[in-house]
């Protein structure tokens, strides 16, 4: 069953969004390519129990 989200929600998943994508750019800093940040970033959501697709 689907649940709708509210805006608050919607805040609290951005930011937990963003801090995952800060904190793999400051871990691996800049120069790699796409496909290495992409597939931390999925590493480090899927450690704040995000489901990634």
């Amino acid at each position: 069953m689907l649940r709708v989200m509210k805006k608050s929600d919607y805040d609290l998943l951005t930011n937990e969004i963003i801090s995952a994508a800060i904190e793999v750019h400051r871990e691996l800093g800049p120069g790699l390519l796409e496909s290495v940040y992409e597939a931390c970033l999925v590493e480090e959501l899927r450690k704040k129990n995000l489901y990634v697709e």
